[in-house]
């Protein structure tokens, strides 16, 4: 039998055991993760970062709700181009029109006013007071044309953005004449050209537009010193999105539809060769060239993808000049281009005239048709096409190969 002091000593080590295996049973594990084995294909979790980077450095994202972004829609520039205008002369004697011509170009003004902008050639001045300056064998013959300097309202109100100072009436009343005209229409916020070096910017949808006027008369940006002309249009074409070209020159009157393509004459004065000259401002960096002077049309056609109008007749003209048949007969003729200046689509909107009125539209469409015939027999091959609606459209057209001394072909 065991005493009792050792029965103690055996219940004390069973006690030392008992605790033993419970204090390894209780302890930490090993920091080391065992191997996952290869069959086994339970996801391993992956650590998290110690820091996750704040709201404002994350990556925003995509609104699903809203449509992806589209490329801006390109600019379109309209423009309205008409040719001579005079709405009446108080020299020498009162020829105003009995509504002092307020009225004169309704008819028409949705057109003009429907475009972007709208540009003319005004014959004759604007002034008040200035005196002539050229003499008159015969008064009662004599054409001086001065509108009162009011009549600058008259242009605003049809919605003109621009004019022509730049025709061999425009000095009828001297400098002091064409001074008090342009300053007439600044007041108005209309533009003009016309005297040497007189050049007008407009601004349009974030387009600078530059606006020249030239002519075969003293003091002016004239038409027939051609290289002049091409430099000056060069570097307008540099500062400028878009360049409009005005000339007043070719011969005049009934007979004078045809383009000769060569230099032109009327009563000794040299008039230009409107071909070379409409075609070396395109060259220049001109986007729209549209002419005057004859007072009767001429002939339209599409020089690298820029629109040439050669004469777009008389527009309005309140007595001292013939609206007798074609001289009549006169379109408002629209272009369409890019923010570029390339040609898109044009129409022509035909009007004529018959006194003591102003013009009207015209529904027997005169001017689109003797635009068209003109066009056809002077241009072989114009790169436009004329719809019965007056619409304008582009059609291939063969190279037109410059030659000469700054020159250009004939070739039609």
């Amino acid at each position: 039998m065991y005493s009792e002091s050792a029965s103690v000593i055996s219940r004390t080590l069973l006690f030392l055991l008992i605790a033993a295996a419970l204090a390894a049973g209780c302890a930490s594990p090993p920091t080391t993760t065992a191997a996952v084995p290869a069959d086994d294909d339970r996801p391993v979790p992956e650590a998290r970062p110690k820091s996750l980077p704040s709201p404002a450095s994350q990556p925003a994202e995509p609104d699903l709700t809203k449509p992806p972004p589209r490329n801006p829609p390109a600019r379109r520039l309209t423009i309205a181009a008409v040719g001579d205008m005079m709405l009446g002369t108080d020299y020498p004697e009162n020829r105003l029109p009995d509504d002092d011509a307020a009225g004169f170009l309704e008819p028409v003004t949705h057109w003009l006013k429907s475009a972007d902008l709208a540009f003319g050639n005004l014959e004759g001045v604007l002034a008040d007071s200035a005196k002539p300056a050229k003499k008159c064998s015969n008064p009662n013959a004599c054409y001086l044309f001065r509108s009162p300097t009011r009549y600058a309202d008259r242009f605003l109100a049809a919605g003109f953005d621009g004019l022509s100072l730049a025709n061999n009436h425009a000095r009828d009343f001297g400098e002091e004449g064409r001074s008090e005209t342009m300053a007439a229409l600044a007041a108005r916020g209309i533009v003009h050209s016309g005297r040497t070096g007189d050049f007008a910017t407009l601004r349009w949808e974030g387009l600078d537009i530059a606006f020249l006027a030239f002519a075969v008369t003293r003091n002016s940006n004239l038409v027939h010193d051609y290289r002049v002309a091409e430099e000056i249009v060069t570097d307008q074409a540099s500062r400028h999105d878009v360049v409009i070209v005005s000339f007043h020159g070719g011969a005049e009157g009934q007979g004078a539809e045809r383009l000769p393509f060569a230099e032109e004459w009327y009563f000794g004065e040299p008039r230009g060769d409107v071909v070379r000259f409409a075609r070396s401002m395109v060259d220049a960096g001109a986007d729209f060239v549209f002419g005057h002077g004859p007072h009767v049309v001429r002939a339209m056609e599409r020089y690298k993808n820029r629109l040439i109008a050669y004469s777009l007749g008389n527009f309005a003209t309140y007595y001292g000049i013939s609206v007798r048949g074609d001289r009549g007969v006169a379109p408002v003729l629209e272009v369409t281009m890019d923010e570029q200046g390339r040609f898109i689509e044009g129409r022509l909107h035909s009007t004529i005239q018959e006194r003591p009125g102003g013009p009207r539209p015209d529904p027997a469409q005169r001017a689109l048709n003797l635009i068209r015939e003109l066009t056809g027999n002077d241009i072989r091959d114009s790169g436009l096409a004329f719809g019965e609606d007056g619409r304008l459209t582009a059609t291939a057209r063969r190279y037109v190969r410059p030659v000469g001394d700054g020159g250009l072909t004939s070739e039609r």
